[in-house]
This record gives structure tokens, sequence and C-alpha cells, in this order.
């Protein structure tokens, strides 16, 4: 009876295998069947001449900005505006308290006044000694006074005109220096020096600020620049008032012209400062963005911007070979130009492609 029991195991398991074997040819039959996709556009990928650019990034800033920073130490009184605010040229930006200023200003103002009280009292002294001297000159002629009390109505008529113009002198310095002492305390009253918006701010009241010290700042709106580093092997190639090619974070593709270029190379980075006008809607401070430099032309491979499709990130288009059969290749694609895309990596001229009806395709799908 032992020696029963391994012949009967070995059929049991030749029979599984024949039903395993039997069962996996169904499956594989069905299986081998591909998917038929029709009402699809298939075209060849070909190649063009493209121009060739060097691409610089920057940092988007107004044309027209404004650092505000006081002038005198002292005390913030009042801080009339925040950041986001629009404000016009002259607008109360902020106010200071500055004792010793403000009493400076006050003094002087009262020196110019005494200054001028006492040019009157010198303009009057000289009337009285033209009047006199005048009299005094006719009695001299009628010989009624000696040459003597004659030659002191004179002398004293020229110590008047001298003390006027000494008082006038005294007057015009006095006024000065109230004029620089206003002016000083006037700083304490600090306004927009442009039409523009605050972008930012770096005190609040009850803050002591100092000579220097940063206060907020003020950008004219509506009016950008695209400021970008571009390598020092462009140097004497790029060109004021040339256009380029700008693409923004955030904010699109544009067109945008050479303001000004800064010859002057970075050591550490190898790089020199362009600035570009750029014009369009939505435009802040701060944004990120690429300029594109022309530097020659370039043959590429370009396909139709329908043929790529974008999964999270990878980026695949579907090629067909032999047999018409769909396999998703994954490729790089760089620029887009005229509705059609650049591949840089991952497909070769000629090869086929799906251009439209893409939704439809799966792997392994035969297209009719």
């Amino acid at each position: 009876m032992r020696k029963r029991y391994p012949a009967i195991v070995c059929l049991l398991a030749a029979g599984l295998l024949t039903l395993g074997g039997c069962a996996r040819k169904e499956q594989g039959g069905a299986a081998g069947t591909p998917p038929v996709v029709r009402g699809v556009t298939v075209e060849e990928a070909g190649t063009s001449v493209l121009p060739d650019e060097q691409e610089a990034v920057g940092t988007v800033k107004a044309r027209n900005s404004a650092l505000i920073a006081a002038r005198l130490a002292g005390t913030v009184r009042a801080v009339n505006v925040k950041e986001g605010d629009r404000v016009q040229r002259g607008r109360l930006l902020v106010s200071l308290e500055a004792a010793e200023s403000t009493a400076g200003a006050a003094g002087a103002a009262a020196g110019a006044e005494e200054a001028k009280r006492a040019l009157d009292e010198a303009r009057a002294r000289q009337k009285l000694a033209d009047a006199t001297f005048e009299r005094y000159r006719k009695l001299f002629q009628e010989q009624a006074v000696t040459r003597q009390e004659f030659d002191g109505k004179e002398t004293e008529r020229a110590v008047a005109a001298e003390g006027v113009a000494r008082a006038e002198a005294r007057l015009t310095q006095a006024r000065e220096t109230s004029r620089a002492a206003g002016t000083i305390a006037g700083y304490t009253r600090i306004t927009a020096p442009i039409t523009g918006i605050v972008t930012g701010k770096t005190v609040d009241a009850g803050m002591t600020v100092f000579p220097g010290t940063q206060l907020m700042t003020v950008e004219e709106e509506g009016s950008y620049r695209l400021e970008v580093a571009v390598p020092e092997a462009l140097l004497g190639r790029v060109k004021s008032g040339a256009t380029l090619r700008v693409s923004l974070d955030g904010g699109g593709d544009m067109t945008g012209r050479v303001a000004e270029v800064v010859p002057t190379v970075d050591p550490a980075s190898r790089t020199f400062t362009v600035k570009v006008d750029i014009a369009a809607k939505g435009l802040r401070s701060g944004m990120y963005g690429r300029a594109y430099f022309p530097v020659g032309d370039r043959q590429t491979l370009l396909v139709p911007k329908g043929a790529v499709v974008e999964r999270g990130a990878l980026t695949s288009v579907w090629v067909v070979g032999g047999g018409n059969v769909a396999r998703m290749r994954l490729v790089k694609v760089g620029r887009a130009a005229g509705g059609r895309v650049e591949v840089l990596a991952g497909l070769s001229p000629g090869e086929k492609v799906v251009t439209a009806g893409v939704e439809k395709v799966v792997d392994g799908a035969r297209i009719e």
C-alpha cells in the first residue's frame, strides 16, 4: 500500500499541470489580441531650423524705486501708510519727533526776527544822520557852523550807513541759518518722493531711528524691468534696443527690449547684468523671469503640441512602430515654436507619433 501512494500523487500532479497549461494557453490567446484604435492622427517627426538662444535668469524690479531713510535722529510719532498702499507724490508717510531739531529751528527763526529789528533801527539812525548832515551842509555854506562841526556830522552819516550795511549782513545770515534749521526740522515730516506703491515698511510708531535708518520703500507702479545675469561670453553681443523673448513664472511669455547693458563682469559668477524693459498686466517686483538671447540657429526635432502627453513630472509621446502598434515613449522636450514642440531626447527623426486622439490610445494598441 505504501508503494501505491507515490503513483497516485504523480497522476494527480500530471493532471493539474495539464489543466494549468491549457488554462494558460487560453489566457494567452485572449491577451494576445491587441485592441484596435481608430480615429487618430499619425505624423512623422521631422527636423527644422530654430533660432538658438542663451537663457539668462533674473528678477523683475521697478524701473524707479525710492528707498526712504531717516535724515535725523528721533522717535517715530506716526506711520500713515502700510505695505501695499498706493501713494501720491508729497503724501505724508512718517512723522518723527525730534525736540532738538524743532527747538533749533524755533531759535533760528527768533534770531532772524531780532536781526530784522536791528536793521530797522540802523536804517532809522541812518535816516536821522542823513537829515542832520543836510542841515549842517547848508549851515556850513552860510558859515553858520564851523568846519569841525560839519565834519563831525559827515562822519556820523558815514557811521550810520556802515551800521545799516552790517545790520543787513546779520539779517541775511540769520535768515539763512533759520532756513537751514527749518529744513532740518522739516525732516521730521517724511513724504513720498514719487507716486507709486509701498512695497516695504520697516518701522512702527514708537521706534527710535537715526540718520540713515531705512523706513520704507516706494516703487513706481506700471513700469518694470527684468534684470538678468548674462554669461560673460555674450559681452559685446548684447546691444541696447534689441528685442528679446521673455518668460515669467506666473506671467507667461512676452517680448522685452534691452534698456541697459552693464559692462562690468562679476568675478564670482562670471556674468554681467542686462536690464530688459517689459510691459504686462500683473507684474510685481520680485517675480522670477528668464530672458532668451539669440546666439544663432540649430537643427532640431519638432512634433505637434497635441502629440505631447504630460502626466505629472513625466512627458511622453505615443510612437507607432511595426505593425502599427502604439508604444508610450518618454521624451525630453524643449521650447515651443509655432504650435510645435522641440524634442531634445527620446525620439528620432522619421518616427511616427500620434498627434490627435491621444486620449484613445493605450500601450500595445493597433492603430488603424
